[in-house]
């Protein structure tokens, strides 16, 4: 055991002088103050150094630690004894040895029983005749069908014969229709005949023969219509007074109106068995007229007309 002993002004500067002089730590030494300096009067007189006493700690536990380390570096450094590898076996040797040893025999199965539904069936089949042996009946041949007769072309309708109306005078009103009428029905390539005529009141009936296609009617008689309304502004061209001017062709005036009255009357029922108010769909002015004259007797509804053109349709109401 090594004891040191150091002076200095303070016991801190003695401790660390003593260290640095031995060149170790404070981990590694032992302290013991001796003497605690003082500064005296003034720092003059009467002043004492401290005293320490430094002992190194035994080196014995140190240096059988440091023996144990190095061993067990020693044992790590050594090289470890190898495994003895099993001898491989040569692939060439292992497949010999399979050949050499014979193969054992299978033993053949024994055939199963055949079950007493396969052999009733065998049975049957040996019993009964051989269809198949027998030779087949010749088919009768067939008797060729007849050809067909070639279908014998249709008869083309035969037109009807238009007959020309009477010229009427062309300074008359029904004159002027007529004309008019003429000309349009030319240029849309309709081969019609048209005849005039005034009624009671001077009102002039155009009558056209021969549009058996409806082109001058249209839907819902809307090119009919058309020609009417054209017919009556041409007529009506410069004059004071309004000649009324009413078109038809292969009576569809007449037709369209047994229509209008047949349907008056069936809204008329439906608006008294409902309770409530029937709206017809938008019609003309003369189909209006129709309606509203069919129903003007009526006991139990009226009608009116509502809407703007040509959206105007009758309503029928109860009274």
């Amino acid at each position: 055991m090594k004891v040191y002993e150091y002076s200095a002004r303070s016991i801190q500067e003695a401790i660390d002088h003593g260290l640095e002089e031995l060149g170790v730590a404070i981990s590694d030494v032992t302290v013991d103050v001796l003497e605690e300096g003082s500064k005296g009067l003034f720092g003059l007189f009467g002043s004492r150094l401290a005293k320490v006493r430094i002992t190194l700690k035994e080196e014995e536990a140190s240096d059988d630690v440091a023996r144990a380390i190095l061993a067990d570096a020693m044992k790590a450094d050594e090289p470890k004894p190898r495994k003895q590898e099993k001898p491989e076996k040569p692939v060439k040797a292992e497949k010999e040895e399979k050949a050499e040893k014979p193969a054992k025999p299978r033993k053949p199965r024994e055939p199963k029983a055949p079950k007493e539904e396969t052999v009733k069936a065998e049975a049957a089949k040996e019993e009964a005749p051989k269809e198949k042996a027998e030779p087949k009946k010749e088919s009768k041949p067939k008797a060729p069908r007849p050809p067909k007769a070639p279908k014998e072309p249709k008869e083309p309708k035969e037109q009807k014969e238009i007959v020309p109306a009477e010229q009427a005078d062309r300074g008359t009103a029904a004159g002027r229709a007529q004309e008019f009428l003429q000309e349009v029905t030319k240029l849309m390539g309709v081969n019609v005949s048209v005849a005039v005529a005034n009624d009671e009141e001077g009102n002039v009936r155009v009558n056209m023969e021969g549009d058996t296609l409806g082109i001058l009617i249209g839907r819902r008689g809307e090119t009919l219509d058309a020609l009417q309304y054209l017919t009556s502004l041409q007529v009506n061209k410069g004059q004071d007074d309004y000649t009324r001017v009413t078109l038809d062709t292969e009576g569809y005036r007449a037709k369209r109106e047994e229509a209008l009255v047949r349907l008056a009357n069936r809204m008329a029922n439906r608006a008294q068995k409902t309770g409530r108010k029937v709206s017809l769909e938008p019609m003309n002015p003369y189909e209006r007229r129709i309606l509203h004259s069919a129903l003007q007797d009526h006991p139990a509804v009226t009608t009116h007309s509502e809407g703007e053109e040509p959206n105007r349709h009758v309503v029928i109401t109860l009274k």
